[in-house]
Formats: structure tokens, C-alpha cells, sequence
């Protein structure tokens, strides 16, 4: 059996990588710039661009499963080819915003050509990722000590990378997920303020926390660059899922407690979820 990681590079991607290497899996790992790509020993590193469907035969010959990372625009293709080629099992990285009934644009597409294409498809929908606290809040803990936030009593359940990527091989190598959509959240409720007081501990030193306005904080981000500027409006509640605008006062008054226990890596795995305790304990040397 040969699985070909698309998206290998990124955040879950390296880790579906690992996971599935150490489990002595045939791996090929597809990336757009092979000659940068470090994996182990025994990963084939193959070029190719989900962008541009054309550049994707080579890398998939052979393959009889795949892990994919989300291109709406090419979606259709990708799934087609991939089926064309023989590849009987596809997991999507996707969102819990399909889930909520907020992404019916980027995400919902990918699921939808997947599902149309091959027999035996998994999506897994994660939620807010613990991760983005490391580009949003890492440079100003770095640089000052100090989190700059509107929302500081803002809470979510942000989930732990570990937790995708292990899900994403579970539906991969196991049987009994075909057809399934397994939304992933952390397993705590969490504000803001308990996030970077969990940063903190990890670190071994207490962090400011800095109420500024919606607009200083967008002006923060857009400054920061990279993931930080590029959703900054849809972070800080100027602009919903699809891009239309919204308000900052709809996010504060939000209420996810009312929600009550979201599901988590746990049903899945079978293993209790990750903390953002342990994450933050896992990324220390990304605060300090």
C-alpha cells in the first residue's frame, strides 16, 4: 500500500508524514518545491502542485490512498485524476466550519468532489487550531511579553495539530471510517486569558495580557503579515467565513459555553484529547 501526502509540508501534513512512516507505511510526501523538503529516511519526496492538477501523474501512480490538503478551486480534478489513477481511499483535511453550516465555499467543495470520485472517502473538521496562537500571539510574547487582544475572555475549544494528524492516519490505515465526517475540537473550553496564562506555565513567566480595540488589533496583525494579516478581518469578527462583513461585537457575544462538550479526537482514537496545557508545554521554544 502506497499513500501519497499531499500538503506534506504544512502543519498537519509533516505530521500525517511521521505518523505514517513510523508505522512502516510506503509514503510519498507531495510538495511544490522538493529540493527544500526534509523528511526520514524512506519518504519519496515527488513534485507536484494541487493548483495545477497536470503536474499530479507522476505522484500518483500507484497510490491507493491519500491524504488531502484542501485547493477548492481544483478540487474536482484532483479527485478525478486520483480516482482515474486507482487511489480508493482519500481523507480530507477539512474544517468544523463545513460542520457549523458557515463554509459552503471552500472546504464543502473539496468534500463534495472527494465523495463524488472515490469509494471510500473520510473528512476530518477540525476547529480553531491551538497552532495560530503561535503566529498570532508568538512575535508580541517573543518580542515584549505581552498578548495584545480584544477579546480577551473570547473562549474556544482550540485543538492540538497531534490530534488531526493522528485521526487523519486512523481513517487512512484503519478500516470502519469510510463515509464518516469526524469534527475535531480540544476537550476545555478556554478564554483568552486561561490560553495565555497556560502559555505562561509553559514558559515559566507570567505574560501581560493588553486589552486594545478591534481596529489596534487588526492593525497588529496586518503588520505581523503572513497568517496573521491575511485573516486578520475574518479572525477579529470584520468578515464571516465566505467573506462577507460582520461586526466585532458579534464574536464578544458569542457564547460556545452554551454549546456544552464538543467531540474531539477521542471518539476517533480512543485516547483522551490533548490540552492546550500540553500544547502550549509542546511549543514552549515557539514563545521564548
Amino acid at each position: 500500500m502506497t499513500t501519497l501526502v499531499t500538503g506534506a509540508t504544512g502543519n498537519i501534513g509533516r505530521l500525517v508524514v511521521e505518523r505514517l512512516t513510523a508505522a512502516g507505511e510506503e509514503v510519498r510526501a507531495l510538495t511544490r518545491a522538493p529540493v527544500n523538503a526534509a523528511f526520514s529516511a524512506g519518504v519519496r519526496v515527488v513534485a507536484g502542485d494541487l493548483a495545477a492538477p497536470a503536474t499530479l501523474g507522476p505522484a500518483l501512480a500507484g497510490v491507493d490512498r491519500m491524504f488531502l490538503f484542501p485547493v477548492a478551486a481544483t478540487a474536482a480534478e484532483v479527485a478525478g485524476l486520483a480516482a482515474a489513477a486507482g487511489v480508493r481511499r482519500v481523507v480530507v483535511l477539512s474544517s468544523g466550519a463545513v460542520t457549523g453550516g458557515l463554509d459552503t465555499d471552500f472546504h464543502l467543495p473539496v468534500e463534495q468532489a472527494v465523495e463524488a470520485a472515490v469509494p471510500e472517502w473520510t473528512h476530518v473538521r477540525p476547529g480553531e487550531f491551538a497552532l495560530n496562537k503561535v503566529a498570532l500571539w508568538g512575535p508580541s510574547i517573543r518580542a515584549e511579553n505581552v498578548v495584545r487582544d480584544p477579546f480577551p475572555d473570547a473562549a474556544w475549544f482550540p485543538v492540538h495539530e497531534a490530534d488531526i494528524a493522528d485521526v487523519a492516519c486512523a481513517a487512512l490505515l484503519e478500516g470502519g471510517h469510510a463515509g464518516a465526517a469526524y469534527t475535531l475540537n480540544g476537550p476545555e473550553l478556554l478564554s483568552h486569558r486561561e490560553q495565555v496564562a497556560a502559555i505562561g506555565a509553559a514558559i515559566g513567566r507570567e505574560i501581560a495580557h493588553e486589552q486594545v480595540t478591534p481596529e489596534q488589533a487588526r492593525e497588529i496583525y496586518r503588520a505581523m503579515g503572513g497568517f496573521a494579516g491575511e485573516a486578520a478581518d475574518f479572525l477579529l469578527g470584520f468578515e464571516d467565513y465566505g467573506g462577507a462583513e460582520t461586526t466585532p461585537e458579534e464574536v464578544a457575544a458569542s457564547d460556545p459555553a452554551a454549546l456544552g462538550p464538543q467531540p474531539t479526537a477521542e471518539q476517533v482514537t480512543g485516547r483522551p484529547a490533548r490540552t492546550f496545557a500540553q500544547w502550549a508545554r509542546d511549543h514552549a521554544a515557539d514563545f521564548r
